[in-house]
């Protein structure tokens, strides 16, 4: 999921072009590096084809069934979220127009910059608000994946991410992935005319 700013006001054209990137919160690798064995995947239900599903906290409260979707562009949270959390009045406007998988388009509503809390590690880290319905309350995308340098594998339910405190690793929450992706099957029985409903009308 990606999309294109709409810009709001009159349109400047511009000669200058700077770059701006986010600040690496640490560059070092105490641990070595991430690996995933057998251990990771106990406690989950084989076989699966389960998304990584996972929660973290926002100034404690806790954000459930976050998606983990690293082919996406943004983070996505929904407005619903938000105002729970009674932090309506820090959205900031700003139009953007998101493009889904199907490409199907999606409008936000503002974006917001939330401090995640992740096993203990916090980032501070912009959202785009949408009010629409998702089957995910937030999804964290490649801006928050490559600014943690975290490694998430769907088949183990892991996320494992290196901090200067060693390498971190998050859950999923494997029942919440299944809630989410269940497809009801819905199979249309089509009834053979009667053959002798032709012959007994009159």
């Amino acid at each position: 999921m990606g999309g294109t700013d709409i810009p709001i006001g009159p349109v400047v054209k511009r000669t200058k072009i700077s770059i701006m990137r986010e600040k690496r919160i640490w560059n070092d690798d105490p641990d070595g590096p991430i690996t995933f064995n057998d251990e990771d995947m106990e406690g989950i239900a084989q076989p699966h084809n389960d998304a990584l599903v996972i929660s973290f906290l926002v100034n404690k409260f806790r954000i459930k069934r976050v998606l983990i979707d690293p082919g996406s562009s943004a983070n996505i949270i929904r407005w619903r979220v938000i105002e729970q959390l009674g932090l309506l009045d820090q959205i900031v406007l700003a139009i953007r127009v998101l493009n889904r998988f199907n490409m199907a388009c999606e409008t936000t509503k503002g974006e917001i910059t939330l401090p995640i809390n992740m096993v203990g590690t916090t980032q501070q880290k912009k959202f785009y608000v949408i009010e629409g319905d998702m089957g995910y309350n937030a999804l964290l995308g490649r801006s928050w994946i490559h600014l943690v340098r975290a490694v998430p594998s769907t088949m183990h339910q892991v996320l494992k991410f290196s901090t200067p405190e060693g390498i971190k690793t998050v859950r999923s929450v494997q029942q919440a992935a299944k809630e989410m992706f269940t497809v009801e099957e819905s199979v249309k029985i089509i009834k053979a005319p009667d053959q002798n409903e032709g012959k007994n009308a009159k």
